[in-house]
């Protein structure tokens, strides 16, 4: 059997610091990054998205950001095979291949693929499409609910993208997109993968996801929003429904105000912090490590990598 190219996965919910880390050891290791952020492949967004800058980037090539404009559709399978095709040209270049992010779903498409029966239909999907921009997001989530009630429960009713696509899924195969996903597990993958988690305590957690909220504020993040909208970029696009651009579009358009807007922008990101743990802790074979254990993780990535 040939021996499989070798990845060093570093991930985490966010806020964790996940970056700090996997910057150093991919360096010190003579590695390149791929990220697995299911929004920092929009271009554009910036800020609500926390994107390494141009002084991290250089330091460390990044590759799975900016592939994208906001209007563009992209998925876990798309990021899949993108991703597949940026870890082959690095490990024929010698170099070490690192994952970093915490969308577990892409990352999960990358190393094990998706569901079998994930397949789409272009004149389907832009039919979906037509009828939310029609008769609106919530009419196709009540439909949804009917065909499929734990996607429902799960997908945003005003995130037309995901529910055009679960919509989609049940159409095509007769079966709910949910029991596909939960059927699927961890099959063979073509790679051999190190593995690694990193967590906190759940108040340090929710404290920097906070600190992080804010930190984007300051940073301007309402401004960029409305230079998103002004540039066409509706509030009802994918991109636009990601956390932090969703509450700042209902903040611009008068259905939330501003204290209210930062509120749930918090609320909703330690949301996706549990969720995104309960992602992970599904993972076989993890690492668990603190963000200051770097010393450990140097150790298992030089034998790995040996």
């Amino acid at each position: 059997m040939p021996l499989k190219e070798k990845i060093v996965v570093i991930a985490g919910p966010t806020g964790v610091g996940k970056s700090a880390a996997t910057l150093p050891l991919s360096k010190e290791f003579g590695g390149e990054i791929i990220s697995a952020d299911a929004v920092s492949v929009y271009r554009y967004l910036d800020i609500g998205t926390a994107k390494p800058g141009p002084e991290e980037r250089k330091f460390v090539p990044h590759h799975m950001i900016d592939v994208v404009d906001p209007d563009q559709d992209f998925d876990a399978n798309l990021y899949a095979r993108q991703g597949r095709a940026v870890a082959q040209t690095l490990h024929k270049q010698g170099k070490s291949v690192f994952v970093d992010g915490g969308t577990g779903l892409y990352i999960k498409a990358l190393l094990h693929g998706l569901f079998a029966e994930g397949r789409s239909d272009p004149a389907l999907r832009e039919s979906l499409k037509q009828q939310a921009a029609e008769a609106g997001s919530h009419a196709l989530h009540g439909r949804l609910q009917e065909l499929d009630p734990p996607s429902a429960a799960r997908i945003h009713p005003n995130d037309a993208y995901r529910i055009a696509r679960a919509l989609e899924i049940c159409i095509l195969t007769g079966k709910p997109a949910s029991s596909q996903q939960a059927a699927h597990g961890f099959g063979e993958s073509p790679y051999e993968v190190l593995f690694f988690c990193l967590h906190r305590d759940r108040e340090t957690l929710y404290q920097r996801t906070d600190y992080r909220v804010d930190y984007m504020l300051n940073q301007g993040l309402e401004n960029e929003v409305k230079g998103l909208l002004d540039r066409g970029y509706g509030p009802d696009l994918k991109s636009m429904q990601s956390i932090g651009y969703r509450q700042m579009c209902q903040y611009i358009g008068g259905s939330l105000n501003y204290e209210d807007a930062v509120t749930t922008m918090k609320r909703d990101t330690r949301r996706l912090v549990k969720r995104q743990l309960t992602w992970f802790k599904a993972y076989p074979n993890i690492h668990w490590m603190l963000p200051d254990q770097t010393e450990n993780m140097r150790r298992l990535i030089a034998a790995f990598l040996e």
